[in-house]
């Protein structure tokens, strides 16, 4: 497919944690029908319940699609820190202030935070990537992208964005006489040192040297 417009310079983001890659995730049905919400995870008499940011409503969590949350909240519950949940499902049942039910169908991330809710820039990002050793953070919106690496001053870019078929696509900028790509692919990715889920892994590609990590959409991109 032809590549995207090239995008223009924006704002310097901060930088975020590594990740390694995992396993691909199975076909997924559309979810364009479907709807996407943040919030809290918890588990009470058995089952894990869904909290939306800044809500009252609780869901009971089924996992319909085969996302495993159950075994990714269990795997983090015994840490500290609150478990947030990026997903999309149909929700049905509630009405303010009583229990309903989500058929999960998209796990986009699970992590511990206590401020993932409040995140002023989730709405207007496109794609969240990252990767360590050395630790590097590629943050996109509809404006451009800024490259963070450890040890080095963050680099706003604009950037052209290729369709690769089967939910794969690269991102790819020319700087500072600097050939920088990121390859994203529809595969779960599970970060080594806070082992947190996000549902995309992604290669970071600079003058040929690969550096491997996980991705995740923001809130203006959920394909």
């Amino acid at each position: 497919m032809p590549a995207a417009r090239i995008l223009a310079l924006f704002a310097l983001l901060p930088l975020f944690a590594a990740c390694q890659v995992f396993e691909s995730d199975p076909a997924k049905p559309s979810t364009a029908s479907l709807t996407r919400m943040q919030g809290e995870l918890t588990a009470v008499g058995g089952k894990l319940l869904f909290q939306p940011c800044h809500d009252q409503r609780n869901y009971v969590v089924n996992d319909s699609g085969g996302t495993s949350i159950l075994q990714e909240a269990a795997s983090l519950a015994g840490q500290q820190g609150a478990l947030f949940a990026d997903l999309r499902g149909k929700f049905s049942g509630v009405a303010s202030g009583t229990q309903g039910q989500v058929e999960l169908q998209q796990l986009y991330r699970v992590e511990r935070s206590a401020s993932a809710c409040d995140d002023p820039d989730f709405k207007r990002m496109i794609l969240r990537a990252n990767g360590h050793k050395p630790a590097w953070a590629l943050n996109v919106t509809n404006k451009g992208m800024v490259l963070q690496r450890e040890g080095q001053p963050p680099l706003p870019v604009p950037y052209v964005e290729e369709q690769l078929g089967d939910g794969r696509f690269n991102l790819t900028t020319e700087a500072n006489g600097q050939q920088i790509e990121l390859w994203v692919a529809p595969q779960r990715c599970i970060d080594s040192v806070s082992g947190s889920l996000q549902h995309m892994s992604a290669e970071l590609r600079i003058n040929g040297q690969v550096q491997r990590g996980c991705a995740a959409f923001g809130g203006s991109r959920d394909d």
